[in-house]
Formats: C-alpha cells, structure tokens, sequence
C-alpha cells in the first residue's frame, strides 16, 4: 500500500496540451498558459529553487574562515568543502537530463530534493571533515537539479512571448546568491556559528521540497532515453572532470609543484577524458557529440565564454582578496555586498529587457569590456582603500557578470538546436564545464598569480629597505614605542618594532600583487574584447560581400 501511494506520488499527471503547449523537448516541460495567480506562484517558486541552489555554495565560499576553526580544519581540507561541490556538479548533467527524459519532471525534482534533504539534516548531527565532503557533495549534485528546477518555474511564470527572457531571468538568479550569502550570513554565524548555516540551508532546501510537491510543473514528454553505454561515459567524464576540479580547487593551496597527487591526478584525468571522448566518438546517440564540439563556431564560444568566466573572477577572488587583505571582512562590508547583490539583479533585469537573439554576442562583448575598465580602475588601489573606494567599479562588474550570462546560454542552446535536439545534451555539459570549472581555473589562475606577484613585490621592497636609513630607524623605533606599555625590554621592542614592519611591507606587497591582478584582468578582457569585435567584424564584412555579389 505505501509503495503504491508512493508511486502515485511521483507520479507525472496526465495533462492535454494543445499543438503550440506541447514540450519542446522531452524531458522539459510543456508551455500551457496559466492564470495570473498561478503565474505568480510558478515565479515565487522559481527565485526560491534559483536562490537555494546558489546559496548552497555560496554559503560555504563565502565562509570558509569561520568554518575552518568551527570544524578544526586546516587550508587545504576547508578548500575540499567548495571543490567538492563543483567536483560532483559539473559533471551530474550528463545523467540528470536523460533522467528527467525517461522518468519525468515529478520524480527528478522530489527524490534529488528529498535526498539534498536528508543529507543535510544528517550533516547538523555530525561535525567532522567527511561528513561535510558528503553534503557538499549532494549539495552540487542538488544544486544542477534545482538550476534547471529554478530555470522551469520562472519559464512557467511568463507568457509564451516572453519564454527566451524567462531563460535569462532563470540562469541569472542563482547568480544573485554570491553576494546576498555574504550579506547576511554574518548574522546568521553570530547566531550559533556553523550550524546555523546548516540549519538555514536545510530549511531553504524543505521549503523547496514543499513548494514543488504543492505547485506541479506541467509533464513532459517521456523516451526511453538511457542506454547502457551511457554510464560508461559518465563514469570516465565524471571522474576526469572531478579529478580535473580537484587539481584546479586545491593546486594554489597545496601549490602546483610541491603535491605529488596533483601529477597523479592529471595522470589520470587526461586518459579518462579522452577515452571518453572516444566512446562517444563512435557512438550513433552519444551523450557528448564530439563532432559538434570540433566545430568552429562552438570553439569560439568555449574560448569566448572561458575567458569570461576567468575575468569575472575578479569580483569574488580579487576585490574581496584585497579587502580581507586591507583587515575588512563580512561583518564591516554589508553595504558593499549590498551593491554588488542590486548590480547583479539589475544585470539580469537589463539582459532580459534588451535580449536579441539577433545580437546575442553584443552583450557578452558589452559586459567584458565593462569589467576591463573596472578592473583597471582597481588597479590603482593603494593600502589605504576601503570599500566604498570599490563600489562604483564592482558594480559593473556585478552588473557584467549577470548580464551576460543569458544571453551567453542563448547563444550556445541556439546553435544547439539547429542541429537537432540530441545536441542539447552536449551544451548542457559544455557550458557547466565553462561556467563551473572556467569559473575554478579563473580563481586558481588569479590566486597563483597574486602569490607569484607577492614574493616578488616582496623581494623588491625587503631590497630597499635599509637598516641605516633614518627613516627606516625612526619607523622600527615607533613600532617598538606602540607596544612600550608591555614589553620592558628596549632590545625585545626594537625586534617588536622591526617585526610590525615586516608585517607592513608584506601587506604592501600583496597589495601591489592584487593591483597586479587587477592589471591582468583588464587586460584580459581588454583582448578578449578585442576579439569579439574582430568576430562580429568580419561577419559583418562577409554578410556586406554576399549582398553585393546578390545584387551583382
């Protein structure tokens, strides 16, 4: 009897749609048109799903100092917690989408829920390091399905008009957490430290379990969609893409040259992948159409949207870095991340309200040569800047980060669908590839630079600094004068005060590397700009050249 309810339970409903409702594809949902009320819901229900599957990493990312000495945890295991999630979310696409193919929307949003559930509820009774790796784990797996979850129910919520700007406004709302999980969570951690970020994520996670079980989406239509292949695949993808996440996540802590295991896991990661590649190569139906993959116009837009990926990674290392740096945390900037929070909702406002699926790549282009002036305004920073020097310049970049985002999604599912349905899959993974690991390798390759940069700036201030130089002497001697009151000994605080000017000149040298950082990532987007413009370019000129010869 309970089994039988069960299935009831998950069962899809029989819905009948008329011609221009049915799904796109299976495994989406149809497109009915709804009353206002429950359009209504269908969007409350959207920014919820979006918002706890972006919280669900933001959380953590955003407080990896508190939790690392809540849970006694030292640099390289706290960086596991966030690595983790992109490990298992990056590659968990490839199976969810045939899933939702072959058993519908119901039974794909209530067991992944149900189980983030548990698992998190579980982690509150348990406080070690591989606990922790378990429910971040589920968290990333959770976090894919309430994505595409989020994307659906905002789809629902606009009229069929206005389907391409749902898109928009769906992918861009998890991009909203960053910010608001470092504005509030402050708070939360004062409340009763780790656990209440536990407790709050498990509430955001049953609040979203209830919300989907009360408000159905429409069915879709349903295939036989897995075949036993495809777990080959995705065990090889899924285990180079973790192992390739991992290297990315911890390569700067551990460094890249002293941790055998990183040699190790490359090692391993590079033959995975490529035997992958090779399976679905000669496959009739692969999950991953290498063919596809190869062609020019999708290489573009890997190498476009990589690089994107890359230099918006200088709001959430770079700026905080420098800030956390200059003696700021979360607790003294809640007004900064409440700027960058309404920038990145108004990027997506912006982005739904001007989206042309004529000009798609403009605004990528736009927001990359946003974030080049920004960052080169940053790059002026000095020791005595604080946030509110950096909310006009990490503003935009806020702004870029979310505006191009859709458009960018639209661009790849476009030329997706030209080719036929059974390409969906593959932009699936390729862009979770870009987004989650373009997004790790941006931080990896700006945290290993800004410690390049550091030893460097470091050796060259250390050069210039003269035991014999007055004002080197009178410096060390006010270092030693601030803490006269406990220190006795003039020889103990000439050492006291040679040490406080150690800690200056090293504060200053990972500022003059952050400015480098800022540098860099200016001129990044600067080429990459420079690229776009070359692109569209010359497509301009080549539609100008068959016009003429047209009219010849």
């Amino acid at each position: 009897m309970f089994f039988a309810r069960l299935r009831r339970f998950l069962a899809e409903e029989d819905w009948t749609f008329a011609a221009h409702e049915q799904p796109t594809l299976p495994g989406s949902p149809g497109a009915p048109e709804h009353p206002t009320a429950r359009r209504f819901a269908y969007g409350a229900i959207g920014v919820l799903l979006g918002l706890t599957g972006g919280l669900g990493s933001a959380l953590v990312s955003a407080n990896t100092t508190t939790l690392q000495g809540a849970l006694g945890l030292d640099p390289a295991q706290i960086a596991w917690l966030p690595t983790i999630y992109v490990m298992t979310n990056v590659s968990i696409n490839l199976l969810l989408i045939k899933f939702r193919q072959q058993f519908g929307l119901r039974p794909f949003a209530l067991i992944f829920l149900g189980l983030y559930a548990v698992l998190t509820l579980g982690h509150l009774f348990v406080r070690d390091f591989w606990s922790a790796i378990v429910v971040r784990g589920a968290s990333g797996m959770a976090g894919a399905a309430l994505s595409s979850l989020g994307l659906y129910y905002v789809m629902q919520s606009l009229p069929a008009k206005w389907r391409l700007k749902a898109v928009v406004i769906g992918i861009g709302i998890p991009q909203c957490a960053t910010p608001l999980a470092r504005l509030f969570s402050p708070d939360l951690l004062a409340m009763s430290q780790w656990r209440t970020l536990y407790l709050f994520e498990l509430g955001l996670s049953l609040l979203s379990l209830a919300a989907v079980a009360l408000l159905r989406l429409p069915p879709t239509n349903r295939i036989k969609a897995f075949e036993p292949i495809d777990f080959l695949t995705f065990t090889l993808y899924a285990v180079g893409m973790g192992l390739v996440a991992a290297v990315l996540g911890l390569g700067r802590i551990v460094w890249w040259t002293e941790a055998r295991w990183i040699g190790v896991a490359l090692l391993l990661a590079i033959p995975m992948l490529a035997a992958a590649l090779i399976i679905e190569h000669g496959r009739e139906k692969p999950l991953l159409n290498t063919r596809w993959l190869a062609s020019s116009d999708i290489l573009r837009f890997t190498i476009v949207t990589i690089m994107a990926r890359i230099v918006l990674s200088e709001q959430t290392y770079a700026a905080v870095g420098l800030l956390q740096t200059l003696g700021q945390n979360n607790d003294q900037l809640g007004p900064f991340f409440l700027i960058i929070f309404f920038a990145s909702v108004a990027g997506v406002a912006a982005s739904a309200v001007t989206l042309n699926v004529e000009k798609l790549a403009h605004p990528v282009m736009l927001a990359i040569g946003l974030v080049a002036i920004a960052a080169f305004a940053d790059s002026h920073s000095t020791s005595l800047t604080r946030a509110p020097q950096l909310y006009a310049s990490q503003a935009v970049i806020a702004f870029a980060a979310t505006f191009f985002l859709g458009p960018s999604l639209l661009f790849g599912m476009t030329r997706a669908l030209q080719q036929g349905a059974g390409h969906i899959i593959t932009f699936i993974a390729l862009f979770g590839i870009i987004n989650s690991i373009g997004g790790l390798g941006g931080t990896a390759l700006l945290g290993t630079y800004q410690t390049v940069r550091e030893k460097a700036n470091s050796a060259a201030l250390v050069q210039t600094i003269d035991p014999t130089d007055p004002i080197v002497t009178a410096r060390i001697q006010a270092g030693g004068a601030a803490v006269g009151r406990v220190i006795g000994d003039p020889a103990l605080r000439s050492a006291e005060g040679a040490a406080l000017l150690s800690q200056t000149t090293t504060r200053e040298a990972n500022v003059l590397a952050y400015d480098d950082v800022f540098r860099l990532i200016a001129l990044l987007a600067a080429l990459t700009f420079g690229y776009l413009l070359f692109l569209l370019g010359r497509r301009d000129w080549r539609e100008r050249r068959v016009r003429a010869k047209g009219a010849a």
